[in-house]
């Protein structure tokens, strides 16, 4: 049976024996886009991102969520297919659960 989704043309039903391996799979995907994001984030900082103007005077609350801002963005430029660093870290964090 395959399922139709609006991001891929088919899906196939895991199998329950399978599903703690494709669960660890995905819980590795999502460390490793965390770990990007995070990357991303503080290279976006270094470039001056989410720095306060001092045309608007937010005070320190605008400091303060600008971070949230920043990690977001990160985050959006990950899923957007970021700078191809989730894979790689993906790849070493399987290869280093399998070697356990």
């Amino acid at each position: 049976m395959q399922l139709e989704t609006p991001h891929m043309a088919a899906v196939t039903p895991i199998a329950p024996s399978s599903m703690p391996v494709s669960t660890r799979d995905q819980a590795l995907r999502e460390a490793a886009e965390k770990l990007e994001a995070s990357f991303l984030a503080e290279m976006l900082k270094s470039a001056g991102l989410g720095k306060t103007s001092d045309h608007f005077g937010g005070g320190s609350g605008e400091d303060q969520f600008g971070s949230f801002l920043v990690q977001e963005q990160a985050m959006q430029m990950v899923k957007a297919g970021g700078i191809g660093l989730t894979e790689s870290l993906f790849q070493a964090l399987k290869e280093k659960q399998d070697e356990a």
